[in-house]
């Protein structure tokens, strides 16, 4: 039985060093050729090992954007849209989903439930279905080439809605009830207890949707007309042309390695609370 066990551990661990290896190769050879020169790319002969021109093509990407063959936007300004399209998609969908949770869970009102389901129906209709009326709204209020415009249009969230109210529904309501005896209003209630309780999901669902916020790429691509409004997964594209010999390799893939970074970070820093947020939330 041991011996079982053991081959089994084995088995199992070959297979997620092959999945592991599968997925990392293509960063791990991004990471290589932004270190490299794009001579040596352009000849389809970039080794395995690190180049000379690491300091090079990075200063020159941050900063510049541009090459022998690509002229485009800094990757410092298309960094600083995309992180504040990410954080404030971040924060406005869990400042709404915490609201109309707390509504939904704690509150008696007419038509409850047929608001709750209409929110969950919201989950059927992504915005690729209503990008046309999105767009409109969004022209007709002159929020073109605006943060505003950026992520006003996606800052609802049914899933964060649901995930709070799977977890604002296991906080006993005799607490809010002794709150409420004490004179702490809705308002109260909601920042003292609900918050504090509810804060390992919050930081999971922070991560979640700020990747989803800096992954984003339909939307920006159709809201943004201006290089100085440019995300980092819009200039990357961008860059990349018509044509595979017309192209800044070395640059491109200094870019990408940049874009990935900030994501990676993030997770880093809010593992501990993205998996205890996912692992406590009772589904």
């Amino acid at each position: 039985m041991k011996r079982k066990r053991v081959s089994r551990n084995w088995f199992a661990h070959l297979v997620l060093i092959v999945g592991v290896a599968v997925l990392v190769f293509p960063v791990y050879m991004a990471l290589i050729g932004s270190t490299h020169d794009a001579a040596t790319i352009g000849r389809g002969r970039l080794p395995l090992t690190p180049g000379t021109h690491m300091a090079e093509n990075y200063v020159q990407a941050w900063a510049y954007g541009t090459g022998e063959r690509v002229s485009g936007t800094p990757v410092r300004i298309m960094m600083t849209n995309s992180l504040l399209m990410a954080v404030v998609i971040a924060v406005g969908k869990i400042t709404v989903s915490i609201l109309a949770a707390y509504a939904v869970v704690f509150f008696r009102f007419p038509l409850r439930m047929f608001f709750f389901w209409l929110i969950f129906i919201t989950l059927m209709l992504p915005l690729e279905v209503r990008i046309i009326p999105s767009y409109k709204v969004v022209a007709d209020l002159g929020l073109l080439n605006s943060l505003a415009g950026l992520t006003l249009p996606v800052m609802v969230s049914a899933t964060g809605t649901l995930l709070f109210r799977q977890v604002f529904l296991t906080i006993p309501k005799e607490l809010l009830d002794a709150a409420k005896i004490d004179g702490a209003g809705p308002m109260r209630c909601l920042w003292s207890i609900i918050l504090p309780l509810g804060r390992p999901s919050i930081a999971a669902l922070f991560v979640i949707l700020f990747v989803y916020g800096w992954n984003q790429y339909l939307w920006p691509l159709l809201i943004t007309t201006e290089k100085n409004m440019d995300t980092i997964v819009i200039g990357i594209v961008k860059m990349l042309g018509t044509s595979e010999s017309l192209m800044d390799w070395n640059l491109v893939m200094a870019t990408t390695v940049m874009a990935m970074a900030v994501p990676i970070v993030v997770v880093i820093l809010f593992q501990k609370w993205l998996v205890k947020g996912l692992v406590e939330t009772e589904k």
